[in-house]
């Protein structure tokens, strides 16, 4: 009888170990597919300044961002269902089958965005669309790294599934920065008129070609090794959904509460800084820029990440990551508020985004790890995105609403304090599992 618990295998049972070149095909085209995905989703957030008078007039500036940035995180109210929708896919059709619907569904979302007429010339019904196709697109993207996480893990041999998955997270976080080099290079070639005109749909209309692109990597791989020899014995389970649920509730408890410390720090970077020194009078072009420089630097240290969680385990790099933003966020968000030096603030998010490398590296693999492989892809795919719900997309929104109440700048910096403790407090729950096989 086999044993799913996690990290239990039964080697005669499991599929062949995978080939390193295997390994990096898996791990280039998870790491592009995702990088593209990533930016149709993201570029909206650099957008959101832009965005807020176009769709949400006000008499107050602040409104109309908050109103923005509450539709960015509506998006990821979606996110458990397409991870439902998609997970079942992955479960029961394949990896690949379902990578490549993603990646058709965001590019279509992302492009009608930048379609979009505002409120000038359809009123209300404006901020309606966009709120139905920023849900759209939540669906769509639930479906994506969980299942970019899953496919590169099945295709890489074990005791390297660190350095390998780091593409995944190299990918997501790159997205945000060629989102952000998007953004500014529109902004620098447009007056502030031209932009709110019609430079603002550019970046939205870019994802047409970079979707048609990623579909055709996707549509050339074959599916994991994992799903075939699941396939081939007839494991396909008929819910897997109902079946995670049942017998791995607490592996899903464990990826949201990584999800929740990965993601509620993270998005503060990635996504609320930009917004934040806007509002402090930095010039917007200067942080797209600084946005896209700080962003891809810190990206060049995540297969250290990686190699550093093949070798040490996931829980000693995971632990590091939450005591290193437990120190840092009061100091960071001090720093911000008080220089006028845009090379200071790159520094500071340089080393803010290192951090965020060391938190999202170990952590794919380690999803990946805790669920067998008939429900595995549905089990990351839920735990993540409910994560994601809870401290992602409403990241942003959450320390901009923090900042607006209490007229205190440093009150996001308590916010990361509180999402990594509760990735303390989860990780030390977690069985190191990162020499063994995954389980079957």
């Amino acid at each position: 009888m086999t044993d799913t618990r996690p990290g239990s295998t039964v080697s005669a049972e499991s599929a062949a170990e995978p080939s390193p070149t295997t390994a990096k095909r898996a791990a280039l085209a998870g790491g592009v597919g995702t990088l593209i995905e990533y930016y149709d989703f993201s570029v909206y957030a650099f957008l959101a300044v832009t965005l807020a008078p176009l769709f949400f007039p006000s008499d107050e500036p602040a409104v109309g961002v908050l109103l923005t940035l509450a539709v960015f995180g509506s998006a990821y109210v979606m996110r458990p269902i397409g991870g439902w929708f998609f997970g079942r896919l992955g479960d029961r059709r394949g990896r690949r089958h379902a990578l490549v619907v993603t990646v058709v569904a965001m590019g279509v979302c992302c492009a009608l965005l930048g379609m979009l007429p505002t409120h000038a010339t359809v009123g209300v019904l404006a901020p309606v669309l966009l709120v139905l196709i920023r849900l759209a697109q939540g669906f769509s993207a639930g479906g994506e790294i969980g299942g970019a996480a899953t496919y590169v893990a099945e295709s890489s041999p074990a005791g390297r599934r660190g350095i390998f998955g780091s593409m995944t997270p190299i990918g997501s976080t790159l997205g945000f920065s060629v989102a952000a080099a998007v953004v500014g290079t529109v902004s620098a070639l447009t007056t502030p008129e031209q932009m709110s005109a019609w430079g603002w749909r550019i970046p939205f209309l870019l994802s047409i070609p970079l979707a048609i692109l990623c579909l055709w990597a996707r549509v050339k791989l074959e599916d994991t090794p994992e799903f075939e020899a699941m396939a081939e014995k007839a494991e396909v389970v008929r819910s897997p959904l109902l079946q995670v649920i049942r017998e791995h509730p607490m592996s899903v408890l464990r990826v949201i509460g990584i999800a929740i410390a990965m993601n509620g720090s993270g998005y503060i970077g990635l996504t609320y800084f930009s917004i934040y020194l806007t509002g402090e009078g930095f010039d917007p072009q200067a942080i797209y820029w600084t946005a896209a420089i700080a962003i891809a630097i810190a990206c060049a240290s995540f297969p250290l990440a990686g190699l550093l969680t093949d070798r040490f385990g996931r829980k000693p790099v995971l632990l590091t990551a939450y005591v290193g933003f437990l120190v840092l966020a009061y100091p960071v968000f001090a720093i911000m508020g008080s220089t006028d030096s845009i090379l200071v603030v790159g520094i500071v998010w340089v080393a803010y985004m290192m951090f965020n490398g060391l938190a999202q590296v170990p952590a794919f693999p380690q999803f990946t790890e805790l669920f067998p492989r008939n429900v595995r892809y549905t089990g990351v795919a839920l735990g993540f995105n409910i994560g994601t719900i809870i401290a992602g997309g409403s990241a942003p929104y959450i320390a901009a609403q923090l900042v607006q109440s209490t007229g205190n700048s440093m009150a996001p910096a308590f916010w990361v304090m509180g999402v990594v403790v509760i990735g303390i407090v989860t990780v030390l729950t977690l069985r190191e599992t990162s020499r063994k096989p995954l389980p079957v």
